[in-house]
């Protein structure tokens, strides 16, 4: 079966370089799509990230258990338990008997956990994405309990980095999650008053040392960038 995998994969990858027309850079697509594309912008604010398909189910819990108060039992809880049941089961279950009549409890069992899987990976698949995420519903509080309210510039801001996925590394007023030593940017605003350094940091993170953050650029335009800047410097903590 291994065999017929990788033998799949390899014509499939045969097929796609040698049918897409022109030289090895060309971006016009062969039958299975072209061999390169643009190359991939960071700061992109319109891009709703989705995971592969066997993993709709578990995309649709996240829908179904909210965060922060939720979201472990719906991720971590449900499986985990259910994947312990189904290791269990034949440690506990030590009839003889195998004829499916015999077993209603399995059976029906067995049925809802397919019935609901398939629900759960056609609702995760045909889930219509927005980019008014619970992040970016979070950006009224922000600016009220970092007292920026006022301060078009810094909501606007505020927005882009909740838009941005930033939390996806970063964390703000309890939001996101920490990953690869990512600061928690809530008071960041205390290191540094001056909203152009935080700009150019974000613009270009190698400049200072970091090369872990991603580089921004311009987040589409300079404005954009300059909003951002203002947004941490006006973060100096809860009022």
């Amino acid at each position: 079966m291994s065999l017929v995998v990788v033998t799949v994969i390899v014509v499939l990858a045969v097929i796609w370089k040698y049918t897409t027309p022109g030289d090895h850079t060309s971006t016009q697509p062969g039958w299975l799509g072209p061999v390169y594309t643009d190359k991939a912008d960071p700061g992109t604010t319109n891009f709703v990230p989705r995971p592969d398909w066997y993993f709709y189910f578990l995309f649709y819990l996240l829908r179904i258990f909210k965060w922060p108060d939720s979201v472990i039992l719906g991720t971590v809880g449900i499986p985990t338990v259910l994947l312990v049941i189904l290791l269990a089961l034949p440690f506990l279950d030590l009839r003889r008997e195998r004829r499916l009549l015999r077993r209603p409890v399995v059976v029906v069992a067995a049925i809802l956990v397919v019935l609901s899987m398939g629900v759960l990976t056609y609702k995760g698949a045909t889930a219509k994405e927005s980019l008014a995420s619970e992040v970016v519903q979070a950006v009224p509080t922000w600016a009220k309990r970092q007292g920026f309210s006022g301060n078009a510039n810094a909501v606007a801001g505020a927005k882009l980095f909740a838009q941005s996925g930033c939390t996806s590394c970063h964390t703000y007023l309890g939001t996101g999650s920490s990953n690869l030593g990512a600061p928690d940017l809530t008071s960041i605003g205390k290191t540094n008053p001056d909203a152009k350094f935080f700009s150019d940091y974000v613009s270009n993170p190698r400049k200072f040392g970091n090369k872990v953050m991603p580089v921004f650029g311009n987040l589409g335009s300079a404005q954009n960038i300059s909003n951002i800047g203002i947004f941490l410097a006006a973060s100096k903590g809860p009022k």
